[in-house]
């Protein structure tokens, strides 16, 4: 028997998908999510082999329930429309239906995975992509303590380097993220965040002032009384977006 779970906000799309999986006896539907958050959780107790996953999502879109998930299990996209979601699936060949689909599509991409015998998972560079989608350009998805947070990016006074993960510094305290800071240096609008060390990404709009500090480097106070190293070449990018 396969295990598999449907994720998906659309009550209709996912009656569909139950009508079709009719005709793939070995396959067993152990629970229908209707978010990302329930889904994340259900992936943690049923342990499946598959997942139906939607995309364009309330709360958590797919993408961000993914990044939250340590070891997907093999994914069957299923998406309307999302120029991110496609370019991002182009790239990197992850299969996907796009909606409306019908029997005989599922049909081909449940085959596609069985004679692969391997996952249908989604890559690193397939999340990168799709990072650059407006939506996960304005919010951070972490995940602590078993409870999923979502951090607008208005929030973040800075982010900081932590070995294979990020530490988000916010007023509310400081998150990790299993990401690069080369991701956040891509993703995050570079009018507002500033990389200003190799291990430092900093939010302009905290900074109340930069002082000498050893030779050609500084440290940028912000509001909160932080205090964040300013490499030279840092320095040069803060002179150009605060106009200095």
């Amino acid at each position: 028997m396969i295990k598999a779970l449907i994720i998906d906000d659309e009550p209709l799309a996912r009656a569909i998908i139950l009508e079709y999986l009719q005709a793939h006896p070995e396959i067993t539907v152990v629970q229908e999510c209707n978010d990302g958050f329930e889904g994340v959780k259900a992936i943690q107790q049923h342990q499946p082999q598959l997942l139906f996953l939607d995309i364009q999502m309330p709360k958590i879109n797919g993408f961000e329930m993914l990044e939250l998930v340590d070891r997907p299990p093999a994914i069957i996209f299923t998406t309307a429309f999302d120029e991110y979601a496609i370019k991002a699936f182009e790239s990197h060949a992850v299969d996907y239906l796009l909606k409306p689909f019908s029997q005989e599509r599922l049909n081909k991409a449940i085959q596609k995975w069985m004679d692969q015998r391997q996952p249908v998972t989604p890559s690193a560079p397939l999340l990168e992509t799709a990072a650059l989608s407006p939506q996960q350009s304005q919010r951070i998805v972490v995940k602590t303590g078993g409870r999923i947070r979502i951090i607008p990016i208005e929030d973040i006074d800075y982010l900081e380097a932590a070995d294979d993960y990020v530490k988000i510094h916010t007023a509310d305290g400081t998150f990790l993220k299993n990401k690069t800071m080369g991701h956040f240096e891509n993703v995050l609008d570079a009018a507002q965040f500033v990389r200003t060390h190799r291990s430092y990404i900093v939010n302009v709009q905290r900074i109340t002032r930069l002082d000498a500090h050893e030779k050609e480097s500084w440290l940028a106070l912000l509001t909160t009384g932080a205090r964040v190293p300013v490499s030279k070449s840092g320095y040069t990018k803060l002179k150009g977006v605060l106009g200095i």
